[in-house]
């Protein structure tokens, strides 16, 4: 780690110092887990609650993942039930989704507050979410959040590297967005497709890809892995093993997306003012019997 990381860690614990408690936003993620790590630091156990939200947008396993990181760094951790889908903006899934789902969980972490004598609630945001498409900054303007991260200067690359300093279990485990931001905006969010994009996504962890996103374009499923594992996801078996458990759990079409994986994906159709349609070059896996269209640009294997 750096000199310049260095500086800014101590500015973030300082900032932390300075509001003297918090509820922790916490996901169990590379970021919310540092902000965690600092805070029980900075301010003692007593003084820190980690709170996470759970609704159907949350996979069982990131559920998991911050229960036993909450209780590794020992902080004291509860789980809020959120309850975004009963907002119909949210279930609309406009450009803005995320600014509905932050609301619904900032205003049920504010309770926490008086209710544990806590300062403040803060988050994960880094310095590089700045610049992002990040509609939940307005929520968190608005419920007065903190983000010791992003106020200290602190990038992602910056987080990874003191995560490592500090041995934490997250320093490179990938990134994890909520379940709805595998569909694309405009498409209603409904439990079902979201468990559907779960299922499918515990498809390709089995197969060793821990770094991957299926996308939900209705009866079609596009794979996103790193490049390097394109090649790997065409062999025959592999294709026809991933192709079957994804038609198992109800997909038409499998598809490989040539452009890899890229986070926040679904946010380049901002840049071109419209909505995302199955316009990026696909190599489709795999069809039930039938005889549905394949998207543009997607060359069909039938199965």
């Amino acid at each position: 780690m750096g000199m310049d990381a260095g500086a800014k860690l101590d500015r973030a614990r300082g900032i932390l110092r300075e509001l003297g408690s918090a509820a922790v936003a916490f996901s169990g993620g590379v970021d919310s887990t540092l902000v965690l790590k600092l805070a029980v630091d900075a301010l003692g156990a007593e003084r820190v609650l980690a709170v996470t939200g759970v609704s159907p947008s949350i996979a069982a396993n990131e559920l998991a993942d911050a229960r036993r990181f909450a209780a590794q760094i020992g902080a004291k951790h509860e789980t809020v039930t959120t309850r975004e889908f009963e907002n119909s903006a949210y279930l609309a899934n406009p450009i803005n989704r995320c600014y509905h789902c932050k609301t619904e969980l900032y205003s049920r972490m504010t309770p926490l507050l008086a209710r544990h004598g806590l300062a403040a609630i803060t988050s994960g945001t880094n310095a590089d979410d700045l610049g992002d498409h990040r509609p939940g900054l307005l929520a968190a303007a608005e419920f007065g959040v903190r983000a010791p991260l992003a106020e200290a200067g602190l990038t992602k690359t910056d987080v990874r590297a003191v995560s490592r300093q500090l041995d934490l279990p997250t320093a490179d485990k990938p990134a994890a967005p909520c379940l709805s931001s595998r569909l694309p905006y405009g498409e209603a969010v409904t439990p079902q497709k979201l468990a559907m994009v779960e299922q499918a996504e515990q498809v390709l962890r089995r197969e060793g890809l821990m770094e991957c996103r299926v996308r939900h374009h209705g009866e079609l499923a596009r794979i996103e892995v790193p490049g390097d594992w394109i090649a790997t996801l065409a062999d025959p078996a592999i294709r026809q093993r991933v192709a079957a458990a994804f038609r198992a759990i109800g997909y038409a079409y499998v598809s490989l997306d040539l452009e890899g994986f890229r986070s926040g994906s679904l946010n380049e159709v901002i840049a071109f003012g419209k909505r995302q349609t199955s316009t990026i070059p696909t190599v489709s896996m795999a069809s039930a019997a039938g005889e549905s269209a394949a998207p543009n640009n997607a060359w069909t294997e039938r199965a």
